[in-house]
């Protein structure tokens, strides 16, 4: 999740228990205003009913217009009687109305100049709770939209300005490849995180560019002072092959020697184009006809391998174009090719296509390999004189040019697919 969309929903998430909390604030405020006026109202109309009974007036007909409604009950002169007012919200039926109102009440003590106690119950319709309720919610509904929607657009507005050096930081990282040096590296001089941050990652950058080139200087020599005396030295065992008399326990022995030899200057070479490909050497990358190269490596071991009387099979468009170094394209398909022709029975068919972008090569086999093992180096499944870097090479390239790499056993069959 991008962090402009946590931070917006973070927002979204703060701003409704506020909404909530000030619209039950507002309610219990509103409803306390409400009753204090409405209790004023109770009391001046509850004092000119008691004033009207003590001194005899004529008393106002319930239903006059007012909705007020009153009812007077003369108490028992045997107990004593504080003058006291109680106010509650109850449901009082109006009889003109013929229906039951939510209301507020007051009941009230009073005494006349006897000293007589009456019971004076006064109430006003007053507003339904439910309905308020309701509109309150739907208002706050309104104004959590509006208000979030709000907030929401400037603080987008305001976070992408604030973040543009971050924003320019990650754009020149994502566009960054080893041995690119740190030209146009964004400058960042006005907040100090981002000033901090900056100059961590030109830090960073500056001595990944130092390591990689002590890295190349290093397979550079390495390659240069490892190949060099191992091609002295299988030439030096073809001389003594060629033009020294050799008895056959001697010629045999160098035989094996010069296996051994050539053996390990194919595993040098391996090594050291894994380490390139690792340290990422390949920046240069061109259009690579992939079915050209399929056609030129197929040529190739189809002569080594013709002993075995392969069939091959290639359902290959005219062309397919991969953007890649051509030195890998043609390293990643020889060896997946070279495998199913070392791997196959004498006979045996062996089956390449591409499809929808999918490179696939096919071969028969027993029994499904280690699947979990199969890419790594120096795995081999006893084949000898194989060096078990192959499909580790395939492994490389496929994951730094971040291809799909598969290997699926179906039906008495090794497929191996590079998706592209």
């Amino acid at each position: 999740m991008k962090l402009i969309h946590k931070v917006t929903l973070r927002l979204a998430l703060v701003v409704l228990p506020i909404l909530l909390l000030w619209a039950t604030v507002f309610y219990f405020a509103m409803v306390n205003e409400v009753n204090d006026e409405t209790d004023d109202s109770l009391d001046d109309y509850a004092e000119m009913i008691a004033r009207r009974v003590v001194t005899g007036e004529e008393l106002p007909t319930p239903g006059d217009g007012s909705n007020n409604t009153y009812s007077i009950e003369l108490l028992p002169p045997t107990a004593q009687y504080d003058d006291s007012k109680v106010y509650e919200d109850r449901d009082v039926y109006l009889y003109w109305k013929k229906e039951t109102e939510p209301a507020r009440v007051l009941t009230k003590i009073f005494h006349d100049d006897d000293g007589t106690a009456y019971r004076l119950i006064v109430s006003t319709p007053t507003f339904e709770r439910d309905d308020i309720i309701r509109a309150i919610l739907i208002y706050i509904a309104i104004i959590y939209t509006v208000l979030l929607c709000t907030i929401l657009a400037v603080t987008v507005v305001v976070f992408k300005y604030s973040m543009k050096p971050l924003y320019s930081l990650l754009r020149w990282l994502d566009g960054y490849r080893p041995g690119n040096g740190t030209e146009g590296f964004p400058n960042e001089e006005t907040v100090f995180e981002f000033k901090k941050l900056t100059k961590a990652a030109r830090e960073t950058i500056e001595r990944a560019e130092n390591h990689l080139e002590r890295q190349k200087q290093f397979i550079g020599n390495a390659s240069h002072e490892l190949q060099t005396p191992l091609a002295v030295l299988g030439n030096r065992i073809e001389w003594m092959m060629d033009n020294t008399s050799l008895t056959e326990e001697q010629f045999t022995e160098l035989s094996k020697m010069r296996q051994s030899i050539n053996r390990l200057v194919r595993l040098n070479r391996t090594l050291l184009l894994l380490s390139k490909i690792d340290n990422g050497h390949f920046l240069d990358r061109s259009n690579v006809d992939i079915v050209s190269v399929i056609e030129n490596e197929l040529e190739v071991y189809k002569e080594i391998f013709a002993e075995k009387e392969l069939v091959c099979k290639v359902n290959v468009p005219q062309n397919f174009v991969v953007q890649m170094d051509e030195m890998l394209a043609t390293t990643m398909v020889s060896n997946l090719i070279k495998n199913a022709f070392v791997h196959s029975p004498v006979g045996d068919t062996i089956e390449i296509a591409i499809l929808q972008g999918r490179l696939s090569v096919s071969n028969s086999g027993d029994e499904a390999l280690d699947g979990a093992r199969l890419f790594d180096r120096f795995y081999t499944s006893g084949k000898t004189g194989s060096t078990g870097l192959g499909l580790a090479l395939v492994k490389s390239i496929s994951g730094y040019y971040d291809f799909g790499l598969e290997y699926i056993y179906r039906n008495g069959k090794h497929n191996f697919y590079i998706k592209f």
